[in-house]
């Protein structure tokens, strides 16, 4: 689950109103990879094996980026929908900067090809979200906002992501990542929870990295994938990405 295109009017104003850090040059790039079990909000979409993912993501120098990401999940056929075995993110946004302060703006699309979510719950799974983040030294703070219902879930318009992060750079190319999530859902409380995690990821050189996640969260009941395993229980995943 990852990040089309936010409306060219919103982000000019936000380029006039503020001096922004923008990139030395353009840049295209790619990344392909496999992770042991493919975590979003701390909840597995692969049923707890592994997934294949890879993206694309274009960086202007003014500031402007689009992208697309792609991964192998389960939990739509899993909920007894009669297809959907694919998630596509579009995403598209702005970012820069004001004095130390950092900022990302934008809109993201999942798009799960093909799904037939609706046959479970009378909801397409597909969503969309804005959202905004802002960085200050190692920390992060990002907020999402579902502008459709959430994957799938009735009368969920409005539900949000808050994500709280920090990075540090141990050297040797090593980084840790700690973070907090809260997913709220509208009009489903007890779908609400909180996720944790930490990331330790590695430069193993020539593009190539791998990481390890420890992960978990504080509801245990949210989702139940065949033969009763839980989805958001704790876990490690351990991942290898080919970025060029």
């Amino acid at each position: 689950m990852k990040k089309i295109l936010v409306p060219t009017l919103i982000a000019s104003a936000i380029a006039a109103l503020a001096p922004v850090v923008q990139a030395q040059e353009s840049t295209l790039s790619y990344n392909v990879g496999v992770v042991s079990d493919y975590r979003y909000r701390g909840i597995s979409q692969s049923r707890l094996e592994p997934a294949l993912q890879g993206g694309i993501d274009y960086a202007d120098k003014s500031g402007f980026y689009v992208g697309a990401w792609g991964s192998t999940i389960k939990w739509i056929k899993d909920s007894g929908a009669s297809s959907g075995s694919v998630e596509v993110d579009l995403y598209g946004g702005y970012k820069g900067a004001v004095g130390d302060v950092a900022y990302d703006v934008g809109f993201l699309r999942y798009e799960y090809a093909g799904n037939k979510y609706k046959e479970v719950t009378g909801v397409n799974a597909n969503t969309n979200e804005v959202y905004g983040a802002v960085t200050y030294g190692l920390f992060t703070a990002k907020y999402s906002h579902a502008i459709s219902d959430l994957f799938g879930n009735p009368n969920s318009k409005n539900s949000y992501y808050l994500d709280l992060s920090a990075n540090f750079d141990l050297g040797d190319g090593y980084t840790l990542t700690p973070h907090v999530g809260r997913q709220f859902i509208k009009n489903a409380p007890t779908y609400t929870y909180n996720d944790y995690s930490v990331t330790l990821t590695k430069d193993l050189g020539n593009g190539l990295s791998g990481s390890l996640t420890l992960v978990d969260t504080n509801n245990d009941n949210y989702l139940y994938a065949p033969k009763n395993k839980n989805l958001g229980k704790a876990g490690a995943v351990v991942g290898l990405k080919y970025s060029f």
